[in-house]
């Protein structure tokens, strides 16, 4: 006689995590990500993929539509207050540091937990569409347009007519992991919200304080801030950056082919150089900035 045996248990698919737990401040905040630390969860259940989401296949779609004008238009950008991300990488910093998400389209499988206002399947051919960059990565997504509060006054950048936007995205990535307090866009700069700005930007755009003032608002604004201006120039007074003490200053940084305007040198309170070897025009805008920015900060990283 066999043992009688007990209930049948019923089988579970459980899926176990670990994650790491983030308390992100509002994308603009200023302020800093405060880290929880790691918990173990367990959900039942398979992974949810790209299956279970709608799919959107056609070129004619409203949501299509609008991702491309956003990554293709300055105005519309400006307009839905939303600007388009590129790549898993970008994702992943947008959520570190507490931006605000929109729409998300997947060509594969998505984030796990990810929360955003509307995500999407579409095949590879749709990301390609709607991005404007040569090679889009399998995702993309939106994010809010952030509002920076005022700055505490600090050592600032002030860029002039910068129009590459991969030199403007570069020099807010470096402006971000040297300390920069705040950097000011004037005149017909690139839109820092350009698709190959943000990318060249590596995520700084979540972090970084800027503000985009006119030039008739920047002189009222740094003399409430208690900001002397010095202008980068090529000029005969300049003096060497190395001997100037920059506390409480802003340095202005003029386009990459014709340097600062005559109307914004009238604005500072003296002019800066970056030592050369004779023969050498100029430096590549991105590059003057870092070496600008070094200074800015030299007593604070040194």
């Amino acid at each position: 006689m066999s043992a009688r045996r007990g209930p049948r248990r019923r089988r579970r698919s459980v899926r176990y995590i670990i994650y790491y737990c983030v308390r992100a401040a509002p994308h603009g905040s200023g302020k800093r990500v405060s880290r929880i630390g790691w918990r173990g969860c367990i959900f039942s259940g398979r992974r949810a993929g790209t299956e279970h989401m709608e799919r959107l296949t056609s070129r004619k779609n409203e949501t299509v539509r609008r991702l491309r004008r956003l990554g293709a238009e300055k105005g519309f950008r400006r307009q839905e207050g939303e600007y388009l991300c590129d790549g898993r990488k970008l994702l992943r910093e947008a959520l570190l540091h507490g931006a605000a998400l929109g729409t998300v389209l997947w060509a594969t499988e998505p984030e796990p937990g990810l929360r955003a206002a509307a995500q999407y399947a579409v095949p590879q051919e749709i990301l390609d569409y709607v991005s404007p960059m040569k090679h889009p990565a399998e995702v993309l997504f939106t994010v809010k347009l952030p509002a920076w509060p005022e700055a505490a006054p600090g050592r600032t950048l002030v860029l002039e007519t910068v129009q590459d936007p991969g030199n403007l995205g570069t020099i807010l990535r470096t402006a971000n992991a040297l300390g920069l307090d705040q950097v000011i866009l004037t005149g017909d700069c690139a839109d820092p919200y350009q698709p190959k700005c943000v990318r060249a930007a590596m995520g700084a755009l979540f972090r970084q304080p800027m503000l985009e003032l006119e030039r008739g608002e920047l002189q009222a604004y740094l003399q409430a801030q208690g900001l002397r201006l010095y202008g980068a120039a090529l000029a005969p007074a300049a003096q060497d950056i190395r001997r100037l003490d920059l506390q409480n200053c802003a340095v202005a940084i003029g386009s990459e082919g014709r340097g600062l305007s005559r109307e914004l040198l009238a604005l500072c309170d003296g002019e800066l150089i970056i030592p050369m070897r004779p023969g050498c025009e100029s430096l590549n805008a991105a590059v003057a900035a870092a070496i600008v920015m070094w200074e800015l900060q030299r007593d604070r990283l040194g």
